[in-house]
């Protein structure tokens, strides 16, 4: 199965996307799937056969790009500190975060995709991330993240319950939490601060709408 082995899910994700400018961080460069690229035509049980989850890596989802423009545009939340970008998919979240001088960066995501995705982007925009697969809503925010980044995080229900109790606790802890969100139904609508929203452009093949209004989230103290 290609998912059990690095060196195969390397070369399928770059035999499967192409670099591409995502449209709201055009600083950024990431290999992403489009309609030119095989794995966009792929079905669920295509994918299923080869032994590959649903490729959340191959896309830049608009609350990541919310995110990252925001952190890119506000450097200072960010620079000289230490980073967690949750759920980071393609990366391109904890690579901004880089680009603004983040100390290091953390990028998690239980699905090993994200981590050969990660380490192909990183290299395209000259950074250097870490990775773990280790589900961190299992053992608690690490006591050294200083930032937790988290974008499009509440598509699901249960996940998003878990997820936001979770960024509670980074929060009560004394880390600074932002959430990138597109109006996701989960996405709770208390207990949070609206630092910026976006018209960020995407495709009607992964969203409702070719422009999604995206907001950025902070948990206040």
């Amino acid at each position: 199965m290609i998912a059990q082995d690095p060196a195969a899910r390397r070369a399928f994700i770059l035999q499967n996307t192409r670099r591409q400018h995502p449209p709201h961080t055009p600083e950024l460069v990431l290999h992403l799937a489009d309609e030119i690229t095989p794995i966009w035509k792929m079905t669920e049980e295509a994918l299923s056969e080869i032994g590959l989850p649903p490729p959340f890596w191959a896309f830049a989802w608009a609350g990541g790009q919310a995110l990252a423009r925001y952190v890119l545009d506000n450097p200072n939340i960010v620079a000289g500190k230490r980073v967690i970008d949750f759920a980071s998919g393609s990366g391109i979240v904890g690579i901004a975060a880089l680009k603004a001088g983040a100390k290091d960066v953390l990028c998690a995501d239980v699905d090993p995709f994200c981590g050969v995705a990660l380490e192909l982007n990183a290299e395209a925009n000259g950074v250097v991330a870490q990775f773990t697969a280790v589900d961190l809503l299992d053992i608690g925010p690490p006591a050294w993240a200083q930032v937790i980044l988290a974008g499009d995080i509440c598509y699901e229900k249960p996940l998003a319950e878990r997820v936001m109790a979770w960024l509670a606790h980074a929060r009560a802890a004394g880390a600074t939490v932002l959430i990138g969100d597109p109006g996701r139904s989960y996405f709770p609508r208390s207990g949070l601060e609206k630092l910026a929203e976006y018209q960020v452009p995407t495709t009607r093949e992964l969203e409702d709408q070719e422009v999604k209004k995206t907001a950025v989230w902070t948990l206040p103290p």
